[in-house]
């Protein structure tokens, strides 16, 4: 286990799932506890012992107000679950700026389509407010709902469920729009 340089701090790098006791992490990197976890969407259907294995992967960081989190076109390598503050999500549009696709709170996730795919982001991603959010590495997702089907069922089912809804309202913002661009 080396080193790595993030956001300016030097922090251990992350054990495999499960592993690693005593492994140091800079204070923007603790673990998540899996009490902490129960209370998102996306969890909320896992047993303790489902909720102790992602807590073993997920890395809590912290993000100040306007601090970009990601930005479309960044290879997506985890997805995030929002743990205090709030998150935007938005588009730059060419010769207008900034569009915000949404504004997610506490319990919300994002960056969900970098665990089912491995294409680049589809948007930015921004602190709205200060906040903290915990972090999954696809890859030790990945190996993690390899070993534990009931838990990748789940996830994935939750996933699909929640592209769903965000596909119906860009569709309705998509109708809105024409709507008004066409005077009618």
């Amino acid at each position: 286990m080396g080193t790595t340089k993030r956001r300016g701090a030097v922090v251990q790098e992350r054990p495999p799932p499960g592993g690693g006791a005593g492994v140091r992490r800079s204070k923007s990197e603790e673990r998540t506890d899996a009490t902490t976890l129960k209370r998102v969407t996306v969890f909320e259907s896992l047993n303790a012992s489902q909720l102790k294995k992602i807590a073993a992967i997920s890395v809590e960081r912290t993000f100040q107000a306007g601090e970009r989190i990601f930005s479309e076109g960044d290879a997506g390598q985890e997805f995030y679950v929002i743990l205090e503050g709030r998150v935007r999500i938005s588009k730059q549009v060419p010769g207008v700026g900034e569009e915000a696709l949404t504004i997610l709170d506490p319990g919300g996730y994002f960056g969900e389509m970098a665990v089912v795919d491995d294409t680049v982001r589809s948007a930015d991603a921004i602190a709205h407010t200060r906040c903290r959010l915990a972090a999954v590495k696809r890859d030790d997702l990945d190996s993690l709902m390899f070993t534990d089907k009931d838990l990748a069922y789940s996830l994935l089912w939750t996933f699909v469920r929640t592209l769903a809804v965000r596909l119906r309202d860009t569709n309705e913002k998509i109708k809105t729009f024409f709507v008004l661009s066409s005077g009618f």
